[in-house]
């Protein structure tokens, strides 16, 4: 049987790929990429084959769907932001048969899902930029599932975590489940000065985001999942926050308890509200939750 290890909310600002880079900003989002590190290194310790990462940078109009592919190599360039992460090798193994038990579960829980194995569609980086510190020796193989879910009910999003943690324990994998992607995500105006990339967009959406911080450390999930909605409508949730909306249904929704590890100290990028913090696993019963 299968097993879930480990559960992180993660940051994948690009910025942390410039930070390797010769120049102003190097070095400026070293405290990430070592949150990152620390969270590859805590998976191997407790025994993950296989990272699920749900990528909000993945946009989908339709559906559910799951790249698998058994191979993903390549070189990327952010359409987005060129002058950010350019030419970026990657190569990792996939898990075709966790995607696939991922897909059928959910569909027949009532999400329609799709499972993908095909060579052209590539990874985005929302799940580029972590695996290039948590897995750069290819340690673990690697499924992307679609976290931009455009038309999409966070409701919808919950259950379909829910049927991914089914999925997980009937397989024969160890997984960590990462939710790729911001707090708050009102990017910076447009020729604002090039230091905004160290600051948020708006003073509202950080006391928001640190509050919600706050309720996280506390494990006050009751009171977070009922204000999620307004919360990432409001704060401009980065893909509609429906990665949070599938970490939460994997871990229990409001009947989830714990507080949270936070590895990376909530931080502005370029507008945006950031942090890389650990979700402890409820405890299982024999049947389960």
């Amino acid at each position: 049987m299968g097993k879930l290890a480990l559960a992180a909310k993660i940051t994948h600002v690009p910025s942390m790929y410039l930070s390797e880079l010769p120049g102003k900003h190097h070095g400026c989002r070293e405290a990430a990429i070592e949150g990152h590190r620390l969270i590859g290194q805590r998976c191997r310790d407790l025994g993950v084959d296989t990272i699920v990462v749900s990528d909000v940078h993945w946009l989908v109009n339709a559906g559910y769907h799951v790249n698998c592919n058994a191979r993903f190599e390549g070189v990327y360039t952010s359409n987005e932001l060129p002058h950010f992460i350019k030419d970026m090798r990657y190569a990792y193994r996939g898990n075709p048969a966790l995607g696939r038990l991922i897909a059928e579960t959910a569909t027949a829980r009532g999400v329609f899902t799709r499972a993908h194995e095909i060579d052209s569609l590539e990874l985005e980086y929302g799940t580029l930029v972590p695996m290039r510190y948590m897995n750069s020796d290819q340690h673990f193989k690697v499924v992307s599932i679609a976290g931009w879910c455009a038309w999409h009910k966070l409701e919808e999003s919950r259950r379909f975590g829910a049927a991914l943690l089914e999925a997980i324990e009937a397989s024969d994998s160890t997984v960590a489940f990462l939710a790729s992607g911001s707090l708050s995500h009102r990017f910076n105006d447009n020729g604002s000065p090039e230091e905004s990339i160290h600051q948020i967009s708006r003073e509202f959406f950080k006391q928001v985001d640190l509050r919600v911080v706050e309720l996280w450390k506390q494990g006050n999930w009751k009171t977070f999942c009922a204000m999620l909605p307004e919360y990432a409508s409001l704060c401009e949730g980065e893909g509609g926050m429906h990665d949070t909306a599938m970490l939460l249904g994997l871990l229990g929704w409001d009947a989830y308890d714990k507080g949270v590890e936070v590895v990376t100290e909530y931080f502005p990028s370029s507008g945006t509200g950031q942090i890389n913090a650990i979700f402890p696993l409820p405890e299982r019963g024999p049947t389960g939750m």
